[in-house]
C-alpha cells in the first residue's frame, strides 16, 4: 500500500527574494514549511552570500523547473579590486593581491572581451563534481584538483557604477552554467589588479524578475495575518514557467486522452500548425507537456491539478 505524501496539495511558483546568509536549500525548506506543501524545489542555486530572485516551485510546478533553469539570468554585483580569494568572493581567503587599480575607462574597455560565447573555469568552491565528489568539499580539504573550462554565454555586461578606485558595480545577463564569481575573478586578472565578488544580487531568472519577488518577512506576515488563503495569493500559476513555449487548447475529451497517456491528433480547420514542445490546456487549466510531430500530440508530463 503506497504511503500518503505528507503536506498539502499546493501548486504554483513562489518568487522568493532570498536574504544574504541563507542557502537555497534552507530557503526552499522555509517556504515549503510555511505553505505546508507536500513537494517543493528551486530553479537555480544562489550562494549564501547572494541575495535576490530564487524561484521556488511547489507541487506540480516542480515538473516545470527545467524550463526556468534553462532560461537566462540577470545579476547586479560589486567587484572589489586588489584581492583575489580562494572562493572568488568576500568569504574566502586571500590568494593574490595587487596595488594596481583600474580606471573606469580601463574597465569599460575590457568588458567586451567577456561578452558572447566565452570559456570560463568555474570557481574551486562550487557544487560541480570531480570524480564523484563536490568541488567545494575537495577545496575545503585542500585537495589538488583541476576544473575544466566550460563554454558559457554572456549576453550583456555593463558597468553601472564606479564609486571608488577599489570597487565597480556591474550588471550581467548570462546563460545557464555561468558563474558570476568566476567572471569577477577573470575580469580582475585581465585588468592586472585581481578581484573578487563583494556583493551579489540576482535580479531575474527567466520570466521571474525582482519586481515580483517577495522577502521572507512579507511572506511570514501573510501567513500570520491570513493563513493559507493569503499565502495562495502570493503564488504564480504553474504555467508561468512555460511562457516561452506554445500553448494548445484542447477539448475536454482530448484532454482526458492526454491524462491517460494517450496521443491526440490535432485535426480540423482550426488545428494549430506547430512542431516540438508545447503545453496543453482545457478550459484554461494546464493538462500536460507534450511533443507535436506531424499533427500528433504525445504527452510527456501530466499535471495533476484541480479541475
Amino acid at each position: 500500500m503506497a504511503r500518503r505524501r505528507k503536506g498539502l496539495p499546493v501548486h504554483g511558483w513562489f518568487i522568493f527574494d532570498k536574504p544574504q546568509g541563507m542557502t537555497s536549500t534552507q530557503a526552499v525548506a522555509r517556504v515549503k514549511r510555511l505553505y505546508e506543501a507536500a513537494k517543493a524545489g528551486h530553479a537555480g542555486t544562489l550562494d549564501p552570500l547572494a541575495t535576490g530572485v530564487l524561484p521556488i516551485a511547489l507541487g506540480e510546478a516542480t515538473k516545470t523547473v527545467p524550463f526556468v533553469v534553462e532560461g537566462s539570468k540577470e545579476y547586479r554585483f560589486t567587484v572589489r579590486f586588489g584581492v583575489e580569494t580562494d572562493t572568488d568572493d568576500a568569504e574566502g581567503k586571500m590568494v593574490a593581491s595587487s596595488d594596481l587599480r583600474p580606471t573606469r575607462a580601463e574597465i569599460e574597455a575590457k568588458l567586451p572581451d567577456f561578452i558572447g560565447e566565452i570559456d570560463q573555469v568555474p570557481p574551486r568552491f562550487s557544487a560541480l563534481k570531480v570524480d564523484g565528489a563536490r568541488a567545494y568539499d575537495l577545496a575545503r580539504d585542500d585537495e589538488d584538483f583541476e576544473l575544466a573550462s566550460r563554454r558559457v554565454s554572456i549576453a550583456r555586461l555593463d558597468l553601472v557604477a564606479h564609486p571608488d578606485r577599489d570597487h565597480c558595480v556591474l550588471e550581467a545577463r548570462c546563460g545557464k552554467g555561468t558563474y558570476v564569481r568566476a567572471l569577477a575573478r577573470d575580469l580582475g586578472r585581465a585588468l592586472g589588479s585581481f578581484g573578487h565578488v563583494e556583493a551579489l544580487r540576482r535580479t531575474r531568472v527567466g520570466g521571474f524578475g525582482e519586481e515580483r519577488a517577495i522577502p521572507l518577512a512579507a511572506l511570514e506576515a501573510l501567513a500570520e495575518s491570513g493563513g493559507h488563503q493569503a499565502l495562495e495569493t502570493a503564488l504564480e500559476p504553474v504555467e508561468t514557467a512555460l511562457r516561452d513555449i506554445p500553448a494548445i487548447a484542447l477539448s475536454g475529451s482530448d484532454a482526458d486522452r492526454l491524462r491517460r497517456g494517450q496521443p491526440v491528433l490535432l485535426r480540423g480547420r482550426d488545428a494549430p500548425i506547430v512542431e516540438g514542445t508545447v503545453y496543453a490546456t482545457t478550459r484554461g487549466k494546464l493538462v500536460a507537456l507534450g511533443e507535436v510531430s506531424k499533427g500528433e500530440l504525445k504527452p510527456r508530463r501530466i499535471f495533476n491539478l484541480p479541475r
